[in-house]
């Protein structure tokens, strides 16, 4: 069983990370969504969901057995140690399962993934990827376009975005930048551009 070479593609709310993603899709990438990942280690009788009951309160359960995602974000969210306590209970769970997620790709033959994640280096998920790809786009076109994808206010779209980390914290922290800041013919061609240097790193031509 060889080894996948797995690209770990962040960025901050609004970037185009998703169009990003699909181009490397399109370029016999497999993906793993970080999103819902984080979503299966919390579902219906998990050991994490007891684990978060046990540290913010039962009620943070709904009746029917799932997570009442509402209620535990006033709480873990209010503070930086209620957030610090419910991410030493939720990461583990998800660095594990995304170690079996990869796992089962390479049992299938699967050569290359495509790792979407908003919060890999605060995950410690980072440690599982090849390399890093940030998407980066200006402020104000970000703000707009989570306006209009998520039918929101502009009021919570910047208090959204004023909770995340600064440009620099992902180019600092990256081996590729995609600037999305031009239109979506260049995006796509500057993503590109960055699939086909990682498949050179790959064959040892870098």
């Amino acid at each position: 069983m060889s080894k996948a070479y797995v690209v770990g593609l962040t960025g901050p709310i609004g970037s185009g990370k998703s169009v990003v993603a699909q181009i490397f899709l399109n370029n016999d990438y497999k993906l793993i969504d970080a999103d819902k990942v984080a979503r299966e280690v919390v579902e219906k009788g998990s050991p994490v969901l007891e684990k978060l009951a046990l540290e913010f309160g039962c009620d943070v359960i709904n009746q029917d057995g799932t997570l009442n995602r509402r209620l535990l974000a006033d709480r873990a969210f209010s503070t930086k140690e209620g957030t610090d306590r419910l991410n030493s209970i939720t990461h583990p769970a998800i660095v594990d399962l995304v170690k079996k997620k990869i796992a089962q790709y390479e049992e299938n033959g699967v050569e290359r993934i495509i790792y979407d994640a908003p919060l890999p280096f605060e995950s410690n998920t980072n440690k599982l990827c090849d390399c890093i790809v940030s998407v980066i786009a200006p402020k104000e076109v970000r703000i707009q376009r989570v306006i209009e994808r998520d039918s929101v206010t502009e009021a919570d779209v910047r208090k959204r975005i004023s909770a995340q980390h600064d440009e620099s914290y992902y180019t600092e922290k990256s081996n590729y930048v995609i600037y999305n800041n031009s239109t979506l013919k260049e995006l796509r061609r500057r993503t590109q551009s960055i699939v086909t240097a990682l498949r050179e790193v790959e064959n040892g031509e870098i």
